[in-house]
């Protein structure tokens, strides 16, 4: 009776679900109302034997909380991740992760085209509601090319945990984080669209946390 289930009145617009059924994991990216006031919220449930074992929550209130926090980006759930591709288009489980998992590899890189990701022409991503990358970004000079665009140096400090694959809508679930600035981690749940060899979108919600905190679920 405390926490969410006290303060959460409401769903508001967004809501982008992932299901992985081999590995018994729900979970969900979605726009909640506490007490009138937004707050994105990401979702994770274990799922053992018809039995809950586990719940992870993040939740994002504000852009101090985020660093970005654009809710009119993030009135609806997108057309490119709600895309269901035909099953001739899907990769198998182990290839669709390696897809994705060149994306963390390339920002320990600090370059997507040294790593080569196969992202489509017309590739986006959105973070926290705000069009960082792809066709009508105007986040950065060149940010209309996720592939080529200019990204911060390498990220010594990413850690990843894949979280979930989607295997029916082409989604791999990873939480990504690093250090930002003094004192702080950027952890950013991100879901990348694979399919057709290529990866079509990355949609991400993110939030700055203290950077001795963990995620709690490093074992």
């Amino acid at each position: 009776g405390e926490g969410l289930w006290k303060t959460a009145t409401r769903f508001h617009g967004y809501r982008q679900d992932i299901i992985d059924e081999r590995a018994g994991v729900a979970g969900t990216h979605v726009i909640i109302e506490e007490s009138g006031a937004p707050t994105l919220l990401v979702l994770r449930l274990k799922v053992v034997n018809e039995l809950i074992t586990e719940i992870e929550t993040i939740t994002t209130r504000s852009r101090t909380e985020g660093v970005i926090f654009n809710l009119d980006g993030l009135k609806a759930p997108s057309r490119g991740m709600q895309f269901v591709p035909d099953l001739k288009q899907l990769e198998n489980r182990e290839e669709a992760v390696r897809i994705a998992s060149l994306y963390p590899a390339g920002l320990k890189a600090g370059s997507f085209v040294t790593v080569d990701v196969p992202y489509t022409p017309v590739a986006y991503r959105i973070e926290n509601g705000n069009n960082m990358a792809g066709p009508g970004c105007t986040f950065a000079a060149g940010c209309e090319n996720i592939k080529t665009q200019n990204i911060a140096p390498g990220r010594t400090t990413l850690t990843q945990r894949l979280i979930a694959v989607d295997e029916r809508m082409g989604i791999v679930w990873y939480r990504l984080s690093w250090e930002r600035g003094t004192n702080q981690r950027l952890v950013v749940w991100e879901a990348f669209k694979v399919y057709d060899g290529h990866l079509h979108a990355v949609e991400a919600f993110m939030k700055l946390d203290p950077a001795d905190l963990g995620s709690g679920w490093e074992q």
